[in-house]
């Protein structure tokens, strides 16, 4: 197997975190975004989306990040995608909740306008207008993250042991670093994210992305 990524990408990681701890043979192919090669027309006709990650699996391709943590987690037997068709399930809504809410107002609604040139919106009072509605639904959604989802004494998103769901979430919040989100608000939610930030193999997986934070952590942002 071969996995297309960049490890500056957020739903890279999950993927690179998941592979790493679960042992699984793969070899990494590094797509580079910042020179546009996901852009160009070989890496295009691999995966029309021209985005990271895709798994490749002989002639088999899966491009979303989310299928391919549940392909990977069949494929090795991974008790993190469980058997049980209600725990299976709920890791499923999870991952849905995940991806289709907090990810579209913290990513690409406070976060990412921010700090990547080809989001940011076209005008100052766009801009500004952007930042502080996804900043007040983050609000939100992390209240419920904090509260419903990891409320209850739970360890992990979805009970007491890890799922793919935690390495789908942790990589989305995490990128919060680079424009210095403060989850001490949401007790819940910072103590799933020191434990995830404690995983053996965390610390190089996201590497890069710190090393990122690093280089603009004297730029001001608009955060949680």
């Amino acid at each position: 197997m071969k996995l297309y990524m960049h490890p500056a990408s957020t739903t890279s990681r999950p993927v690179v975190q998941f592979i790493t701890d679960s042992n699984i043979a793969c070899d990494m192919q590094v797509v580079d975004l910042f020179s546009g090669e996901h852009m160009k027309p070989a890496y295009a006709a691999l995966n029309p989306n021209k985005m990271v990650p895709m798994l490749e699996d002989g002639d088999f391709r899966l491009t979303e990040s989310s299928a391919i943590l549940k392909y990977l987690a069949d494929k090795s037997n991974s008790p993190a995608y469980p058997k049980d068709l209600k725990q299976r399930a709920r890791v499923n809504e999870v991952m849905d909740w995940l991806n289709s809410h907090i990810y579209r107002d913290y990513g690409y609604g406070l976060i990412y306008p921010q700090v990547f040139p080809g989001h940011k919106r076209r005008s100052d009072e766009a801009q500004t207008a952007t930042v502080a509605w996804a900043k007040d639904k983050c609000k939100d959604w992390l209240q419920l993250l904090n509260d419903n989802i990891l409320g209850h004494g739970k360890a992990y998103l979805c009970g007491d042991q890890i799922t793919i769901a935690d390495y789908f979430g942790y990589a989305i919040l995490q990128v919060g670093e680079l424009i210095r989100c403060d989850f001490s608000p949401y007790p819940n939610v910072k103590r799933w994210m020191d434990t995830m930030s404690k995983l053996p193999s965390t610390a190089k997986v996201y590497e890069a992305i710190r090393g990122f934070a690093e280089q603009v952590k004297a730029q001001p942002f608009v955060a949680v």
